[in-house]
């Protein structure tokens, strides 16, 4: 597979598990803050990696 749709195909598991997690931390919030907080400390962890990976993938043309 060509790096771009491997580095796609990354970006893409990420951002389900990252609204997974946001969803989880939005569930827990009214419930248990402690586990609110794990998720979404998780979820910004991948939000890292996904921003990282969008740099990676970035279009390299420059515009005309």
């Amino acid at each position: 597979m060509d790096r771009l749709l491997l580095i796609a195909h990354k970006k893409n598991m990420l951002n389900k598990r990252y609204k997974e997690l946001v969803e989880e931390a939005y569930n827990f919030r009214q419930t248990d803050s402690a586990l609110s907080d794990i998720s979404e400390y998780r979820a910004i962890k991948l939000l890292d990696k996904i921003n990282k990976l969008k740099y990676l993938s970035r279009d390299t043309a420059k515009p005309a």
